[in-house]
């Protein structure tokens, strides 16, 4: 369990970051293209959407990465028998 909450917390930031720097982008974009300050609502929906595709891929990334580690961490792995 504590594996998949680590993996959770690292791609909740990751994707957080990234959905807010990509909409910060957009406006900026918007902004220079029309000369107002707007925020039209299809780049909310496009933040959360970038938020759950980046989530989702970094969620099953990191959680493969701390199983990973988990398992070489391991003092009876077959690596580490016998070379005491």
């Amino acid at each position: 369990m504590k594996p998949n909450l680590k993996a959770c917390g690292q791609a909740m930031v990751t994707a957080m970051v990234n959905a807010v720097l990509a909409v910060a982008l957009m406006l900026l974009v918007e902004f220079a293209i029309s000369g107002t300050f707007q925020v039209p609502e299809p780049y909310i929906w496009a933040g959360v959407l970038i938020w759950a595709v980046i989530f989702a891929a970094q969620f099953l990334r990191q959680r493969h990465l701390c199983r990973a580690c988990e398992q070489t961490d391991e003092p009876s792995s077959p690596e580490t028998v016998g070379k005491s």
